[in-house]
């Protein structure tokens, strides 16, 4: 007769869910704290919030912390984590200022070289965790004490300014307000295009779907507001290039995460990678490239932070690892790994991005800043671990 195994690992969860909390319901207490933020701190500027200006300025705050965010989700997925993130965007960062300001070197070179190092370094932290099995706590703590080691020492603890106006464009520059609205309503419609397609796949083989109404509001009201906010920054000088850069990447990474195999492979390892090994999965091929990847994402970062200041400064990017990490898990990347979701990744980066405008409008002190963002990522974990002693 045969015994069924009780203590059989279970499936990993699939990509896009997270286990015992539906995904709408997360989506929606996101954007309900979203919506709570900006009400408060409206009320409290006088309306000075919500201003064209100050809309323009939160979007490019978001972009660096949701750029790196869009990468830590996948490490974060994969059951490991990277603290090396704020050194080495200072790094990549000050290497690109050096490239720029002292070496002289045409704009393509300097963006190509700075991502190419920003792979590089990723794969070098994704070596000793796949190859040589050190934990990545380890290895990205000593990463962060390097890399920062390192910038101090090539930029003789200097700032590295100033850089050329063509390496400005990149964390300065806006899209003519035409531009940016044909843009929106192209991306718009290539979503809207590929969430119908999807629903008609799962229709022909059978899956349950929800209802037709709900995807068209949902769709209706994602174009209110992206349409809408495109309109609130043409009233200022149009839609920054940091945030066209940053919905590329999450697009992206969200078809990535959801559409290829790869993706599957990550959510599969972290949520049980002995199952995922024993699957035929190469664990430490994709780990590797989990990091290189994560390493491609910081440099996209470092060139945006090095452009927007118009400089490479030896402290840039200090404690950047611990933002990027609050924005997973405020968006509902679990750390123990096999759940997360790039969108929630970057609606925590906005999340933590609105609460630093609002205070520093507030004249709010730094110290309570500090505070309250801490206090923020201890309810998000717990909520997270309370979710999971409930299933």
């Amino acid at each position: 007769m045969l015994k069924t195994d009780s203590t059989q690992p279970a499936a990993p969860v699939a990509a896009g869910k997270k286990a015992g909390v539906p995904i709408n319901l997360q989506v929606g207490v996101m954007i309900l704290a979203i919506v709570l933020i900006m009400a408060f701190f409206t009320w409290t500027t006088d309306g000075a919030y919500l201003s064209a200006r100050n809309i323009s300025n939160l979007l490019r705050q978001t972009a660096i912390t949701g750029i790196l965010a869009v990468g830590m989700v996948f490490v974060i997925i994969s059951a490991e984590i990277d603290l090396s993130v704020g050194s080495m965007m200072g790094l990549l960062g000050g290497a690109a200022a050096i490239f720029d300001v002292w070496l002289g070197w045409p704009l393509p070179l300097t963006i190509v070289v700075t991502l190419v190092m920003g792979l590089l370094l990723g794969a070098w932290n994704g070596w000793w965790v796949a190859y040589r099995k050190v934990p990545s706590f380890i290895v990205t703590l000593a990463g962060m004490l390097a890399f920062r080691g390192i910038l101090v020492g090539i930029t003789n603890g200097t700032t590295v300014a100033p850089t050329s106006p063509a390496m400005s464009q990149i964390g300065q520059s806006y899209l003519p307000a035409g531009i940016g609205f044909g843009c929106g309503v192209a991306c718009l419609a290539l979503f809207i295009v590929w969430q119908w397609r999807l629903r008609l796949r799962r229709q022909k083989v059978g899956l349950a779907m929800p209802a037709a109404s709900g995807t068209v509001t949902r769709q209706a009201l994602t174009a209110v507001i992206v349409l809408g906010a495109i309109w609130m920054l043409n009233d200022y000088r149009g839609v920054p290039t940091p945030v066209l850069i940053l919905t590329l990447l999450l697009l992206g990474g969200l078809f990535v995460a959801t559409r290829t195999a790869f993706g599957r492979r990550i959510y599969a390892i972290g949520g049980n990678i002995d199952a995922a090994r024993l699957s035929g999965i190469n664990v430490a091929r994709t780990k590797l490239a989990v990091f290189a990847i994560n390493g491609l994402m910081v440099a996209i970062a470092g060139l945006i932070l090095s452009s927007r200041l118009g400089a490479g400064s030896p402290s840039a990017g200090n404690i950047a690892e611990l933002d990027a990490i609050a924005a997973c898990v405020i968006g509902g990347t679990s750390l123990a790994g096999g759940i997360g979701s790039v969108a929630g990744a970057v609606m925590g980066a906005f999340i933590m991005a609105s609460l630093d405008n609002g205070m520093s409008m507030m004249d709010v002190p730094t110290f309570w800043q500090y505070i309250v963002k801490g206090a923020i990522l201890l309810l998000a974990v717990w909520m997270d671990s309370a979710t999971k002693r409930r299933v």
